[in-house]
């Protein structure tokens, strides 16, 4: 083990493709931790999504030998919807590299993420990326990072770390500017959990960061926020893969297999102690994270809900945000309605339904969770429209509204500020970091899960960027918007909205659905209601065979006969004609402008 004046521990933040895993590859060949002949690009990312989708969704851990030194390396998300995971990454460091593309500038994810760092008050090396491409503009973005971080233009790396060009500067700046970690090696024993994973043959794995004492292999530990007791089967450090030892003491970074069955007893944030001399205090920072989307998942054909009901418990096992329950509709049958923290952990999770357990799903449109006070003084939680109590029973209903931060060129101001006032949003400040504008608002979050940042992409040429963080729940005046099929309501698609956007919602839907619905042989009436009252209607007119075709002279009473007596036919079709909807109708409100 090396002293602690010999250890460095640090993360790489950045935006989405800025090249943060790149980077890491080529730390990991500096070292020479990977033989070169198994070094592979995005070495870090295990997941086959993550390659695909070049991002990482679930951190790593590595450790490093750089001369006498030893470097401890976390590779963070760099996605919205994981900053939890980076803030517990941040404080298991003493410091971070800043990766920003050198193409592309700051973007709204990675200012969060400094923000985070600044106030963790860790040492932050600045690095701009990609400066080999045609289009880097190093001499902008340089501008923008000095005004950010006050730093001066040689503090700044200039690297492309798929070259490999300027990147032996990393690790002499890693070991002059981060600090060794400070550790009390003789107080009681705590560690940080800042990832947990689960593996099928051996429980789950914690990945560590030990602040004060030592653990040893076989010690009975606690989490001190979830109350559960584990024994260390095993402990040591990843590079990258696992190398027990026997022990880890303060300062270090590693991982415990423990004999625990679900992450959920494992939580991200919670500290460890030991349980015959625990710790008094708890490590800060710990929260409880609670998802605030959820969707319907039903499987395309109703004898394969047992299946989809068991992969989304073993998923559970290794994701500990993940929150379900089962939900049955009369159109869709038996499903499960699971909470994610965000649209992209949605669709991670369902792409891994689908290609880990062979599940072909249907996914109802995305909601948020409304918390509904009742007139007897109850509280009560909403995450489907359709369990939203009777009308005269409801004093208030709150939706959780977000502070939200996105970052365009200046030339897109006015229209980026137009979409946000389009979604019920309140613009709360406009800052300029050189020829970037810093735009914060406020806006609930219902209307942002559907397709506003496809808007955002579309307005502003692919280069605005968005991050958000959940603010609180406002009292608004919101109603539960229902739709019929031939005068049949689909629970599936009933939404929370508000009534200034209900007839608007309503048309345009309607609209969508007529588009998706096939055409019967009777006339089809879709309507959108709110309690007993129709507000929009659109009808899918009938196939009509031409019935008189055979018809030739005589009476035109002969013809009127036989069109009444289709007619009858037409109106009975209509009273039992059942309607196939289509699964495209489900996701018709992923698209409401």
């Amino acid at each position: 083990m090396n002293s602690l004046n010999h250890i460095r521990n640090f993360c790489i933040i950045a935006h989405i493709d800025h090249g943060k895993s790149t980077l890491a590859d080529r730390l990991l060949e500096i070292t020479n931790t990977v033989d070169k002949r198994h070094m592979k690009a995005q070495l870090l990312d295990q997941m086959d999504l993550e390659r695909e989708k070049g991002i990482t969704i679930k951190l790593a851990p590595v450790r490093m030998q750089y001369n006498d030194y030893e470097f401890n390396l976390i590779d963070t998300p760099g996605h919205v919807d994981f900053s939890y995971e980076v803030s517990r990454s941040l404080a298991a460091c003493e410091g971070v590299l800043l990766v920003i593309d050198a193409t592309q500038g700051i973007q709204a994810q990675t200012l969060t993420n400094v923000y985070l760092a600044l106030a963790a008050d860790l040492a932050i090396i600045p690095i701009i990326n990609k400066i080999d491409l045609p289009a880097a503009d190093v001499e902008i973005v340089s501008k923008e990072i000095i005004s950010l971080l006050g730093c001066k233009q040689e503090d700044i790396l200039l690297i492309s770390a798929k070259t490999g060009k300027g990147v032996d500067a990393v690790p002499k700046r890693i070991i002059s500017d981060i600090p060794s970690p400070y550790s009390d090696v003789h107080g009681a024993t705590r560690a940080l959990v800042f990832d947990s994973r689960y593996d099928d043959y051996r429980g789950v794995i914690v990945y560590v960061r030990i602040v004060d004492g030592q653990i040893n292999k076989n010690s009975q530990i606690s989490f001190m926020a979830t109350k559960v007791h584990a024994q260390a089967l095993e402990l040591g450090s990843l590079s990258p893969d696992m190398v027990p030892t026997e022990s880890l003491t303060s300062g270090e970074i590693g991982y415990i297999v423990t004999n625990l069955k679900t992450t959920r007893e494992a939580k991200v944030g919670d500290t460890i102690t030991l349980t015959n001399t625990p710790s008094s205090q708890a490590l800060p920072g710990y929260k409880d994270v609670k998802p605030f989307v959820y969707a319907g998942f039903f499987p395309e054909s109703n004898e394969h809900y047992q299946e989809l009901k068991d992969a989304v418990e073993k998923l559970s096992l290794s994701d500990s945000a993940l929150q379900y329950d089962s939900e049955n509709s009369p159109v869709l049958g038996f499903g499960m309605r699971i909470g994610f923290l965000g649209l992209l952990h949605m669709d991670i999770v369902r792409e891994r339904l689908e290609r880990e357990y062979g599940l072909k799903l249907i996914v109802t449109n995305p909601s948020t969770d409304y918390r509904v006070e009742l007139a007897s003084g109850q509280e009560v939680d909403i995450k489907n429209a359709t369990n939203l109590p009777d009308p005269s029973l409801i004093k208030a209903i709150r939706e959780p509204w977000i502070k939200g931060e996105i970052i365009v060129p200046r030339d897109y101001v006015g229209s980026v500020i137009q979409l946000i006032i389009g979604r019920r949003g309140l613009q709360t400040n406009l800052s300029y970091v050189e020829d970037r504008a810093i735009i914060s608002f406020n806006a609930p979050l219902a209307n942002l899960l559907t397709d506003f940042y496809d808007q955002l992409k579309s307005i502003t040429s692919g280069y605005g960027s968005f991050n958000y963080e959940l603010d609180e729940y406002r009292v608004e005046n919101l109603v539960r918007l229902d739709f019929y099929v031939a005068g049949e309501r689909v629970d599936a698609l009933s939404v929370i909205v508000h009534t200034r956007e209900a007839d608007n919602l309503g048309r345009t839907t309607l609209k969508h659905l007529k588009a998706v619905i096939p055409r019967q042989n009777f006339q089809v009436s879709l309507q959108a209601a709110i309690g007993g009252h129709i507000i929009a209607r659109e009808d899918i007119s009938a196939y009509r065979k031409d019935v008189t075709t055979g018809l030739y002279g005589g009476d035109v009473t002969r013809k009127k006969k036989v069109l009444a007596k289709q007619k009858k036919g037409k109106a009975r079709m209509k009273r039992f004609g059942k309607v196939d909807i289509p699964t495209e109708a489900f996701a018709v409100m992923l698209k409401r402008h």
